[in-house]
This record gives C-alpha cells, sequence and structure tokens, in this order.
C-alpha cells in the first residue's frame, strides 16, 4: 500500500464512523466576538490526538494554538536528541483505536510488512513525520507560532487568551486545554548551585538548544541518570566531543522500569480508580524508581570513545575557573569545558506565567492528602490535583468559577492520573477520558437550551396516511 493508497483507506474508516458528522454544540454570542467551544494550548502529539478525539465527538468549534513554526511541535525535532522513542514500537497512542491513523500502517505504507518487523523501536525523526501526516490527513484546525501569554477567566464560562501573535492579540473559549507536555505544568530544573554560581555560557538543561559543533574536540559533563543524559552522552559524542562524564547519584544504576509492569496490569487505564492513598503510594514508588535508559541508549553511548560513566557521584559543587568549570563529588574533583544538565522538571502551577491570575486557587495534593512520613514528597504534593477527566480543582469557593473550564492534559495530570497524559502508551485511555469530560461539560453548559429544544420537539417522521384503512 501507498501512503496515497492509506490516505484514502482513512477517509474511507471514518467515513463508515460517521466523522465529520454536524455539531451538537450551541454556538455562544459574544460581544467581543466568536467564541470556542474549546481551545487546545499545544499542537503536539497530545494536543492534535485531543482535537481528533473532540472532533469525532462532534465537537467542532474548536483550534488548536501551538507557539512553534509547523512541523516542529513538540519536542522531537527541537531539543530530544535520542535515536528511538522509548515506547515499544506494538503499542498504540493516538489513533485511538482505528488501524489505519496507526504508526504501523504509516510505516508499512512506505516501507512495507517486512521492514516493520525488522525496526526494534520507533525513529524519533519518523515519528515526527508521522505527527505531520496526522495532522494533515485528519484536517485539524492547528495554528502555528501563537504563544499563550496569559489566561483570564472574563466571566462565568468563558476565557480570554491573551495571545503572541501577529494575526490575533486575543481569543474567547468556553474550555481551555493545556497539552503542553513536558515542562506544561512547571519548569526544568537546574540545581542551584550550577544556576547560581555559573555563567549562562558554560551550561544547558537538555531542553535547550546547544551548540554542539563549538564543543568539538571539548570535555564536557552530564549530570542525570536518566534515559535523556546517555541521549545526550551519545549525541555529544558522535558530533565530534572528545570526553563525555555521565555522573549519577546512585551507586547502581536503575535497572527496573516500573511503567512495563504497569501496560499489562491495568494500572494505566485503572489509575484513576485507586483512592487517593494509593495513588500516592504508586507515584512516589514511581519517583524512587523512574525510568532507567533503554538498553540500546546506554549501549550506544557507552560504546562510543570518551565515554565515563561516574557512579555514587551527586554534584557537592561547581565552580568557574577561567574557561572550565571544576566539579566537585565525592569520588574527587573533575574539570571540564561545558556542563549539560538532565535533572528534570519541577511541577507546580505557580511556575507557569500564563496562569498567575488563576494559580491561587489550583488545588495542589499538598491541599487534599497528607501523605504518611516516609513517602511524603513536596515534588507530588505540588501537582496539582485534577478531577478523573482533567479538570483543575479549586481549593476555594471563590476560584470555581474562575477554574471551571480548564483542564491539563500534561506531566502535571501524573499524580491525579497517572500516566495517561505524559507517556505514549497512556494515551490511548486518556484521550477518551478527557474528550468524554471536555464534552460533558459542554452539554451542561447548554443543557437548559437542548432540553427545551426535545420537549419542544414536534417534527413528524411517520407520515403514513391511515385513512385508507379507518373503520
Amino acid at each position: 500500500m501507498s501512503l496515497e493508497a492509506l490516505n484514502e483507506q482513512v477517509k474511507k474508516d471514518l467515513s463508515y464512523l460517521s466523522f465529520g458528522g454536524s455539531s451538537w454544540g450551541r454556538p455562544l454570542q459574544h460581544p467581543e466576538g466568536h467564541v470556542y467551544d474549546v481551545v487546545i494550548i499545544g499542537g503536539g502529539q497530545s494536543g492534535l490526538a485531543a482535537a481528533f478525539g473532540l472532533m469525532r465527538d462532534r465537537v467542532t468549534n474548536i483550534l488548536v494554538l501551538d507557539e512553534n513554526c509547523e512541523g516542529f511541535e513538540g519536542p522531537w525535532e527541537t531539543y530530544a536528541r535520542m535515536v528511538t522513542l522509548r515506547t515499544p514500537k506494538h503499542l498504540t497512542s493516538i489513533d485511538l483505536g482505528i488501524p489505519s491513523l496507526t504508526f504501523r500502517s504509516w510505516w508499512e505504507a512506505q516501507f512495507g510488512e517486512k521492514s516493520w518487523e525488522a525496526i526494534d523501536k520507533i525513529p524519533r525523526g519518523d515519528w515526527m513525520n508521522y505527527l505531520r501526516w496526522y495532522r494533515e490527513v485528519l484536517g485539524l484546525p492547528v495554528r502555528n507560532e501563537v504563544k499563550l501569554n496569559l489566561l483570564e477567566p472574563v466571566e462565568a464560562g468563558i476565557y480570554k487568551l491573551h495571545l503572541n501573535s501577529p494575526e490575533t492579540s486575543t481569543l474567547l473559549a468556553r474550555k481551555v486545554i493545556l497539552a503542553t507536555g513536558i515542562q506544561g505544568g512547571g519548569e526544568w530544573h537546574v540545581p542551584k548551585i550550577i544556576s547560581e554560581k555559573l555563567p549562562a555560557h558554560l551550561y544547558a538543561h537538555t531542553s535547550k538548544k546547544i551548540d554542539f559543533p563549538a564543543l568539538k574536540g571539548k570535555k564536557i559533563a552530564i549530570l542525570g541518570g536518566g534515559a535523556s543524559a546517555f541521549d545526550n552522552a551519545h549525541f555529544a559524542l558522535s558530533e565530534g566531543v572528545a570526553e563525555a562524564h555521565v555522573f549519577v547519584r546512585r551507586n547502581e544504576m536503575q535497572r527496573i522500569n516500573p511503567i512495563r509492569q504497569m501496560e499489562g496490569s491495568g494500572l494505566i487505564e485503572r489509575f484513576q480508580t485507586l483512592s487517593d492513598e494509593n495513588k500516592y503510594k504508586v507515584m512516589s514508588h514511581f519517583f524512587r524508581h523512574s525510568q532507567p535508559p533503554t538498553n540500546d541508549t546506554f549501549e550506544r553511548a557507552s560504546s562510543r570513545p570518551g565515554f565515563q560513566l561516574h557512579l555514587g557521584s551527586p554534584w557537592l559543587d561547581v565552580e568557574a575557573a577561567s574557561d572550565e568549570v571544576v566539579v566537585t563529588t565525592p569520588q574527587g574533583k573533575f574539570s571540564f569545558d561545558f556542563l549539560i544538565i538532565s535533572t528534570g522538571l519541577v511541577t507546580d502551577p505557580a511556575l507557569r506565567p500564563e496562569l498567575k491570575l488563576v494559580e491561587k486557587h489550583i488545588a495542589r495534593w499538598s491541599d487534599r492528602y497528607n501523605a504518611p512520613i516516609d513517602i511524603a514528597n513536596p515534588l507530588i504534593d505540588s501537582h496539582p490535583y485534577l478531577s478523573p477527566g482533567f479538570a483543575l480543582q479549586s481549593r476555594d469557593e471563590e476560584g470555581k468559577k474562575s477554574l471551571y473550564g480548564l483542564f491539563a492534559y500534561n506531566y502535571s495530570a501524573l499524580i491525579s492520573c497517572g500516566i495517561l497524559a505524559s507517556a505514549l502508551s497512556g494515551m490511548r485511555f486518556g484521550i477518551p477520558k478527557l474528550v468524554s469530560a471536555v464534552a460533558d461539560q459542554l452539554f451542561l453548559d447548554n443543557s437548559e437550551e437542548i432540553l427545551d429544544e426535545y420537549f419542544n420537539y414536534q417534527e413528524q417522521e411517520f407520515i403514513a396516511d391511515l385513512t385508507a384503512i379507518e373503520s
């Protein structure tokens, strides 16, 4: 099958599902202009899937906004440096159960069935190409190079979105979905001993652009023991860096990936049915036993000349010395030309500038659950406390109207909803829950009008003439 033939198959499959049917929504009039039923912030895989899910549910008055230029949404061709995705290739995700929309169908249409059997994991660049195709074949309404600066609740049930855009400075929306990915619930974390002691030209977080050609022949250090640290080590060495030293706090490498157990146990798709106590326990365990690098990621990095691994080596201090950085660890001092920081992120709505008008009302886990001392974790406590449908909840009565209609389908949903919004293996379960919650709100908002129309419905369907058989 060619890609052109697959495109036709997708259209045929969708027609069998009556995709594109008339919307059941009721337009909302406003003196300031058009009101979207839903605006999705983020045009990466989550935002695209949410848009498709809503359109399939006949919610069509929607718009997706992304700050990046078209085709470069998400991390895949910006700061991601892995060779392949880490998710097993057979797991489905944003296809939402339609076989012709799966990555496998897209791959086989171009490279054949035998090629699919030959690959171990999905190549990163091909995943981005798949997302570009997915957006195009579904005709999703995405507007690029538009950044959300501020979310303002202007009246009950309506948000004004203040934008950085050459086309318009504001939009109105009834529901807003924050499909803002890994950093969308907080910010990337750089330890203070680095950010407060070193000039910016001597280090960079893995989420930033890094001038690797300028590091050719140099000696670099990478802080962190997750997959991203080893991805960056491999990438740096392949770009000509002379030495890449990876420093890991643990005395031994993490070897168990809890997500693999979750994928077969029901813990992904049924996580939201757990009590708060068990949700906290699960995620506390998850934080302690975070994902290790994949075997192929580690082998690619460690097989490169110039790679060195330092276990049991937290950074106790760093200091600039001329154009070098001296790193102090329990194993001694080391000098480097540049540092790469792979220390993850911190989640807290207070860190998001677009939420500054509403974040004080957003309930955190610390507001709803007091964890036992032996598992209490401030990194968990700062996460927002969400509904099973990813809706932000208010910590007070005052904030309920301000937060009504605001949904977080990003990494900040981790504690409340598990990995439904933070891993490809969870999206096929998470997107339908999100879409249902958003559509339910829209329906209830219009229920008075819908019920009035129902009770006054008079269109005759039975039109047979009974006079000929009446006695």
